[in-house]
Order: structure tokens, then C-alpha cells, then sequence
């Protein structure tokens, strides 16, 4: 078997939305609020939109990981894949118990499971999945994601209802070192997620014409679908948006607040939608080489900014206000003279991208050297 070449529009969208990524992670240190940014009646239209658009992350990610894991298979076969699969997976999960919820606390208090915990664990199913006919696939990712918000209701406090389902915290039992585990993404939706980005793998073997014209046909449905049901609070969503009486602008931040933790039918719908539109818009437009940098080593650049920025983040507010925001005793303490800045987060946010693509690209050359070494080594 022949692996297809890479497709430059996939990593483009992939690094575009990890430097979106890493605004959402810099206004969480450089932009501490005593506020939650999505709050109606709290925020402002900058900060909302600030944290909206970083939405489309999570969703990316885990459906460009399913198409690029079906594109992975036609070089390799199916059982080549599904070793991959179980192996990455389990690395990842290993990755983000450690490594990665250390850098979110420079502690070691409780688990965060995120993202690279939804992709790892979305992987280990996937590696079952691929020995399916696509169509199964395709109908097991319909079904975890059409489904999702009908079990709302149901609340438990078992370990795999709050990781399959529910998420929140987990609490471990006293004496066991950890506080517990805080499942922020729980498996349901993103597992169907990684599934349909399988079952859409082919769309990628296509002519660029045929794809593009694909794609957006597929973000005109997902964005009709989504604005039929949320117009009318059909289904889809645990919040229900509502004219808030303050202007059109606020209006539309209701009508948009969908809910991500965890994500709802109508989040992956609008999401995925500017997703898809995303990528036919990358199918168009000439190569970026920070976005292609950044999207051809999207895990050195997750493992390596948010200690980054946390640590940044931490000299930031020492040197200016002589300390940081903490909470006691359920109480949030604020420095003297500190107020939430959008010019800082924002200043920040690029100055981390500077700093990111120096770092990557250093790693990257560092790769094809070892990579053009061992050639030479077998040669």
C-alpha cells in the first residue's frame, strides 16, 4: 500500500486552531477574571467572543484525528492501524495523567483530563472501530453523538457515568495522594466525534474540486441543522438562549452560548460547521508556513505552551501586581491595582506564538536531522 501525501490544507487547519488554542490558555493565566467569560451577565462582546472562538478547537482536533488515523490505514492496513492506535492512545493518556495535568497545576492535587485524554481514549476505541465495514463506524459516531443530550438528566456519581457522560469531578479516597479527577471532557460525544472523522476519511482521497465542493455542502447542512434547533430550543443543548433585552449583539452571544463541558449536539454542530468551512477555505489559499510549522507537530506544541505560559504567566503578574490572584477558603483574593486586560492577553498571546514557533521549529529540524540520519545509518 502507498500512503496518500499529506494534505497541507489538514495541517494548516490543525495549526490554525492550535494558535487559537493557545489564546484560550494565555487569557486563562494572563487574563485571570473574576468572571466566567461566557457569563451573559457578566461579560462584555470581547471577552465572550474571546473564549468563543477557541471552541472550535477541541472539535478539530478530534475529528481531523479520526481522518487522519483512516488516512494512516491506507499506507499501513488495518491491523498496522489499530496497533498504532492502542499504542498512541495509551500514550497519551499516560501524557495527559502526568506531564500535562502538572503543567495546568505546577502541582499534583488532582487529574485534569482533557483534550489529550478525549483523543487518547477516542483512539483506544477507534483501534476496535477500524476492524468495522465504514458504514458501522459511521453509524456508531451517529449514534453517540445524535443521542448524547437525551441522557441529561440522568445524574450519577459512578466513576463511568462521570467519564463516559456526565464529567465533573471524581473523588479518590482519602489517603491515595490525589484529590481526584476532573474529567472536562467526558468520552461520549468525542468518541463519536473520532469515529465520524474515520467514516469521513474519504473525502480526503478525493480531487481538491470535489472535496471543497463536499465540505461546504456539509457545513451549509450542519449549520442549517443547527440554527432549526436552536432557534426554536428543540433539542440539543441543556441551555435553552433567550433575548437578553441589551441589543442584537447580546442576543446573538445567547444565541451562540452552546454548551462545550461537555459539548452538546448543537456545539459540534456549529463548531464542526466552521470547521469544515475552515478547510475548504485552506483547500484554496497558498501554503502558510507558521500554520503548516505548527500544524505538522501539533503534540510537541500542546505538551510544551501551557507550562509555558503558566510559568510566563506566573513572572507576569509577580513582577507587575508582586503576586497572582489565589483562592482561600472558597474565597478568591485579587493583587492591588490588577484588572482584567484584553490588550494583555492578547500582547501575550502573540508573544507566545513568537516563542512557539522558535521552539518548533527547532524541534522539527531536530527530527528531520534524526530522520535523514537513520536513513543514511540503513542506507
Amino acid at each position: 500500500m502507498i500512503k496518500p501525501a499529506r494534505l497541507a490544507s489538514i495541517d494548516m487547519l490543525r495549526g490554525f486552531v492550535i494558535a487559537l488554542m493557545a489564546l484560550d490558555h494565555t487569557r486563562d493565566f494572563f487574563g485571570v477574571a473574576p468572571f466566567n467569560a461566557e457569563d451573559l451577565a457578566a461579560t462584555s462582546p470581547g471577552w465572550f467572543w474571546t473564549r468563543w472562538v477557541t471552541h472550535l478547537c477541541a472539535t478539530v482536533f478530534v475529528l481531523l484525528a479520526g481522518s487522519s488515523a483512516f488516512l494512516r490505514g491506507q499506507g499501513s492496513g488495518v491491523p498496522a492501524l489499530s496497533r498504532y492506535l492502542a499504542t498512541r492512545g495509551a500514550m497519551l493518556l499516560v501524557l495527559e495523567a502526568t506531564w500535562i495535568s502538572f503543567s495546568w497545576q505546577f502541582g499534583y492535587h488532582v487529574m485534569i483530563f482533557q483534550v489529550i485524554w478525549a483523543l487518547g481514549a477516542g483512539m483506544l476505541i477507534l483501534a476496535l472501530l477500524v476492524w468495522l465495514p465504514r458504514p458501522a463506524i459511521g453509524a456508531f459516531a451517529a449514534l453517540m453523538i445524535l443521542t448524547h443530550n437525551g441522557f441529561d438528566a440522568v445524574q450519577s456519581k459512578s466513576l463511568f457515568w462521570t467519564a463516559w457522560h456526565q464529567g465533573g469531578f471524581y473523588p479518590f479516597p482519602e489517603g491515595w495522594g490525589l484529590e481526584g479527577i476532573v474529567f472536562m471532557y467526558p468520552l461520549m460525544p468525542w468518541v463519536g466525534l473520532i469515529a465520524a472523522g474515520y467514516a469521513l476519511g474519504p473525502v480526503f482521497l478525493w480531487e481538491r474540486a470535489r472535496r471543497e465542493r463536499f465540505l461546504l455542502s456539509a457545513a451549509g447542512v450542519l449549520l442549517l441543522a443547527f440554527v432549526a434547533l436552536r432557534a426554536f430550543n428543540l433539542y440539543g443543548d441543556p441551555d435553552p438562549w433567550s433575548a437578553q433585552g441589551r441589543g442584537p449583539m447580546f442576543d446573538l452571544m445567547s444565541f451562540l452560548r452552546v454548551h462545550k463541558y461537555p459539548p452538546s449536539l448543537l456545539y459540534l454542530c456549529v463548531t464542526g460547521a466552521i470547521g469544515l468551512l475552515l478547510l475548504a477555505l485552506f483547500e484554496r489559499i497558498r501554503p502558510n508556513k507558521v500554520l503548516l510549522l505548527f500544524g505538522g507537530a501539533p503534540l510537541f506544541f500542546y505538551v510544551v505552551h501551557i507550562a509555558l505560559i503558566h510559568f510566563l504567566g506566573n513572572r507576569y503578574f509577580d513582577l507587575r501586581f508582586g503576586g497572582g490572584p489565589y483562592f482561600s477558603n472558597g474565597k478568591a483574593h485579587w493583587p492591588d491595582g490588577y484588572v482584567p486586560s484584553l490588550l494583555v492577553v492578547y500582547g501575550a498571546w502573540l508573544a507566545m506564538l513568537a516563542i512557539m514557533y522558535g521552539l518548533t521549529w527547532l524541534w522539527t529540524r531536530r527530527r528531520r536531522r534524526q530522520a535523514s540520519t537513520a536513513l543514511q545509518s540503513a542506507g
